[in-house]
């Protein structure tokens, strides 16, 4: 209890300092900054304070101290309870007052730390230890060494300091939880898209076996018909309005195509014989001449009819491309000097003579012709013919070309397109023989 100069010394300062409570506080020591603002609304009325404390009415009566003490011996002996039930007092008014009632220690308050004063340092220092490396509650660590809570973090503070956290393990911080509600509704989510896609697999396969569109088809481009056969496939497994939104049909097309496929089908003998007439000409004939393959057997119907019922059974005529023909095949050896440079005149026969390889498509096949043409007025040389285009048919010409000059000075220019038939090995061979001898023009003959 502080005494009347104390308290004057902390009031006058404090109204000194400009009311300033923890500059008063930090200069004097004392008091609380509660205390010391009861002291200053004490003098503010009075312009001073009272002598001394003095309790004019004592706060409890006997009967309610009687009434306390008699609720922890009958509850349990538990002071939160009691003073949670009563509404009164503080625990340690209320422990004082249990001890006064019973002088002789047989009623005394029991609390937590009865045994925390005859532990020994070791056991202390293994409680704290158990306490900072320990993977369950700090009550659990507490009630295995038979302290309290509060007990076993007072220990830790005195061997190892407020800073030091009660806890060594590092904690992995989880996620924030989401509610119970978006949980849900992300479940649901999920569990809708899990149908969509199942439904959108199941129309692919049965649009793929029932009427045979590849499983990458959009199933949105189909034709009525089709999108009510796989309609009719699903409808035991799927809603019908889930099947009609997936594919954008609507209702009344769907049940007016359902109501014709019932029907009997009108072109059920004329289709199975176009199906004949397909398969007898080798899958060649097309809508016109199946058409006219009917109209010969004395069944007249429409052009549109046949092509309709041929895109429905999928009859369809198989074309091999017709590829040109090319003698170019890359480049085999370095590229000659061109003597000719586009100039296809001559002053005199056997100057300079052409040659190629050209291709006719006949009924029986292809044919190809190999002829050499004199450029002073365009007369064929030689010329051979075969059906396949190889080192022969160039050097039958060649040979034949070079026997009609056989016995005169003259030594021609030929000039070609440098495909692959005039620098082949056999063409050389043929070359390196006739320069041996004089009558023979080859040592002349340059492809450009």
């Amino acid at each position: 209890m502080y005494s009347y100069e104390d308290r004057m010394r902390a009031v006058l300062l404090y109204i000194k300092l400009g009311k300033r409570a923890n500059a008063t506080i930090r200069q004097l020591g004392y008091p609380t900054k509660n205390a010391l603002k009861h002291w200053y609304r004490e003098f503010a009325r009075g312009r001073d304070l009272s002598a001394g404390y003095v309790r004019t009415k004592q706060r409890y009566s006997d009967e309610q101290k009687r009434i306390a003490v008699e609720h922890y011996l009958d509850h349990g002996r538990c002071l939160a309870w009691t003073i949670k039930a009563l509404g009164y007092p503080c625990r340690g008014k209320l422990s004082a007052w249990i001890d006064e009632s019973d002088p002789d220690g047989r009623r005394r308050v029991l609390t937590g730390n009865s045994g925390a004063s005859t532990r020994s340092e070791q056991q202390k220092r293994a409680a704290v230890i158990d306490l900072c490396s320990r993977r369950e509650s700090a009550r659990s660590v507490a009630q295995k060494v038979g302290v309290s809570r509060q007990t076993l973090y007072d220990w830790k503070n005195q061997k190892l300091g407020r800073e030091v956290p009660a806890s060594m393990t590092r904690r992995r911080e989880l996620p924030p939880t989401a509610s119970r509600d978006e949980l849900e509704r992300e479940l649901e989510a999920l569990r809708s898209d899990v149908k969509r896609l199942q439904l959108e697999h199941d129309l692919l396969t049965k649009a793929n076996e029932l009427i045979k569109k590849d499983l990458g088809i959009d199933l949105r481009l189909l034709g009525n018909r089709e999108k009510t056969l796989l309609v009719d496939a699903l409808r035991q497994t799927y809603a019908l309005p889930e099947l009609l939104t997936r594919l954008e049909f609507a209702r009344s097309s769907y049940f007016y195509h359902r109501s014709l496929l019932s029907l009997e089908d009108r072109y059920a003998e004329l289709r199975q014989n176009i199906v004949t007439l397909f398969e007898t000409n080798r899958n060649c004939y097309g809508y016109r001449r199946i058409h006219a393959a009917l109209a010969r057997g004395g069944e007249q119907v429409s052009e549109k009819v046949v092509r309709r019922l041929m895109k429905q059974e999928q009859l369809i005529v198989t074309t091999a491309r017709r590829r040109r023909y090319t003698s170019y095949q890359g480049e085999l050896d370095p590229a000659p000097e061109i003597l000719v440079n586009r100039d296809f005149h001559a002053a005199r026969p056997n100057e300079k003579w052409l040659t190629d390889v050209t291709e006719f498509q006949l009924p029986a096949g292809k044919v190809y012709l190999s002829p050499i043409i004199d450029c002073f007025d365009g007369l064929v040389v030689s010329w051979s013919v075969s059906t396949r285009p190889d080192a022969e048919l160039v050097n039958t010409m060649l040979d034949a070309a070079i026997e009609t000059i056989a016995d005169s000075l003259e030594r021609p220019l030929v000039h070609s397109d440098r495909g692959a038939h005039y620098r082949w090995p056999g063409l050389v061979v043929t070359h390196a023989k006739c320069s041996a001898d004089p009558l023979h023009v080859t040592q002349r003959v340059l492809t450009g």
